[in-house]
């Protein structure tokens, strides 16, 4: 009997189809941040991975193809159309974009954050496994996955039931064992996935395992590395980011004669490419598979990675620059205004809670003096928390930035204020008409802050997350053979909104079809990542008595 749906009904697809997550709703808001508090806490004490650490787990073998096609996607269980659009186009037998005929991947590779808004086995069934069932729903792929910071938020545990037991996803079949993996692929080439916990260390069986995996390399062999974060973005607020990265590449792949000249992450919700200054390495990020969009204005230029730093005083800095981004800088900046309007339509749970602060904080600037100081005091203090640096450390613009904004929420309520003192009969009517008035005030007042402070660098990730843009998708399909790996970034700039079943397709035909064709195309053309990169002698390896005695002054100037 088939299985195929006749319908989109919950009850014929098996999952509900979810709508985009609302990230400045209360609830949410909420929700996730006890999440992320409770990971980051309890993740230093209780290690998934040094669990399923012990589980036996060899390096998976794809090297028989002379050429081998391998798929990869970030930032992916949203929304059900970007999530579908995403999934569908890479179920297709081939995609034919700037004049390439581009077959299917025959490997499947997820970045990071499999699933929004935490992992959560409920989430990860209607978010992210019955749209891709749906989308391919037989055609034999190998899926390998490792988890990004959401994928964390329950100690990794819905992931490993996910993705290290075994379980099928439509033709998906999963092989890996532990959060972390190595594959060997055709014609000396390897693919290295990491599992950084919230990017703060690697665990030792994790570097045991990639170690074992690196003595069947020989020198000249060249490396595909996948992480879950950018860290190289943040090089120039904390020249220690990129350090995690470089000591691997360095100590584990370089030691063995190895180069790495791709690695490939996800995160940001954007398609972003630097390619090495006198150089041959790409740092790609690509976290298009269907989470909301990121600003790639605010982009550098140019970045150093790695910086010499205290703990890394012999890392060799390598320079890079902005080859590519998806959206363009213009788009996404004209993107950023759009602010206004979807804030409030899309978070009214939002708007609700700026329209109770606002009433609060008015009327006790109508009680006198000691009430106003101290609604003042608590608006001041909740700006400065709200201004959060998201990756580094807070800098005097983020309590510059976060105190005005807390002011202008003060002088917002106080014109409340004076606006109620000229009505001679102050009811409750004058109140609830005040209400949702005082909510769309705070709410664009809170969407001009982020405007603002977007630019400078701060809230960058909230502004965005307010507007919950679901075009502008992309994903990576990478060519492995006798040339070497050449990387063909996809891009789609509208995703589906409407659907039909086709309950008569074919029995790894995708079950769900847009009703209008989805339009994907090349980001940039095809580039190689293949150029024989310096050898192993070149990178100087790290002084360890230098590296200790660097790291005792910090500690020392630090008292």
């Amino acid at each position: 009997m088939s299985r195929r749906p006749k319908d989109l009904t919950p009850e014929q697809l098996r999952f509900v189809p979810q709508k985009p997550v609302r990230w400045l709703s209360p609830r949410t808001l909420i929700d996730t941040s006890m999440r992320f508090g409770l990971a980051r806490v309890f993740g230093g004490y209780v290690d998934k991975r040094e669990i399923i650490g012990n589980r036996p787990q060899p390096v998976y073998d794809h090297s028989g193809a002379e050429e081998l096609w391998i798929d990869y996607v970030a930032d992916i269980g949203d929304g059900f159309n970007a999530t579908y659009s995403i999934a569908y186009l890479m179920a297709q037998d081939e995609l034919d974009v700037g004049g390439e005929r581009l077959p299917r991947g025959s490997v499947l590779v997820m970045g990071g954050d499999e699933v929004y808004p935490a992992g959560d086995w409920v989430e990860y069934e209607q978010r992210m496994k019955g749209p891709y069932e749906a989308a391919n729903p037989g055609c034999p792929v190998a899926l390998y996955a490792i988890p990004g910071n959401h994928d964390w938020f329950d100690g990794l545990t819905a992931f490993a039931r996910q993705f290290t037991e075994g379980r099928t996803i439509g033709g998906y079949r999963t092989f890996q064992k532990r959060s972390y993996y190595a594959l060997n692929l055709p014609h000396r080439w390897w693919l290295f996935a990491l599992d950084a916990q919230f990017d703060t260390h690697l665990d030792q069986n994790q570097i045991e395992y990639f170690r074992r995996a690196a003595e069947q390399m020989q020198p000249g062999d060249q490396v595909i590395l996948c992480v879950a974060q950018p860290s190289w973005l943040w090089t120039a607020e904390d020249p220690r980011s990129f350090d995690r990265i470089d000591h691997f590449i360095r100590d584990v792949i370089a030691a063995r004669g190895g180069r790495v000249p791709l690695i490939l992450t996800g995160d940001r919700h954007h398609y972003a490419h630097y390619s090495e200054v006198d150089g041959v390495r790409h740092l790609v990020g690509a976290g298009g598979g269907g989470a909301y969009l990121s600003p790639t204005h605010t982009l550098p230029e140019e970045l150093t990675a790695p910086r010499k730093s205290v703990p890394e005083p012999d890392a060799p800095e390598r320079e890079y620059r902005l080859t590519q981004t998806y959206p363009s800088k213009a788009k996404s900046m004209g993107y950023a205004f759009g602010i206004f309007a979807r804030l409030p339509w899309l978070n009214k749970g939002f708007v609700a809670l700026m329209a109770v602060v606002s009433l609060i904080a008015t009327v006790s600037i109508l009680e006198g003096t000691g009430t106003t100081v101290a609604v003042a005091a608590v608006l001041l203090g909740a700006g400065v928390g709200f201004a959060h640096p998201g990756q580094g450390r807070r800098t005097s613009r983020h309590y510059i930035l976060g105190g005005l904004h807390g002011l202008a929420q003060v002088a917002l309520s106080w014109t409340g204020a004076q606006i109620i003192k000229q009505f001679d009969d102050v009811s409750l009517w004058t109140y609830l008409v005040y209400l949702p008035l005082a909510g769309l005030a705070g709410t664009w007042l809170v969407g001009l802050y982020l405007v603002v402070a977007n630019r400078l660098g701060v809230n960058a990730n909230e502004l965005f997350a307010g507007m919950s843009v679901i075009d502008q998708k992309c994903f990576l399909r990478i060519r492995v053979d006798a040339n070497g790996a050449t990387v063909y970034p996809i891009g789609l700039d509208r995703v589906g909104r409407q659907w039909a079943a086709d309950p008569e397709g074919g029995e790894t035909d995708s079950w769900i079809k847009p009703v209008t064709p989805l339009k994907p195309r090349l980001i940039e053309p095809g580039f190689a990542a293949s150029h024989p990169g310096p050898s192993a002698a070149s990178l100087p390896r790290q002084n360890p008595v230098r590296r200790f005695m660097a790291q005792a002054g910090e500690w020392f100037s630090s008292r």
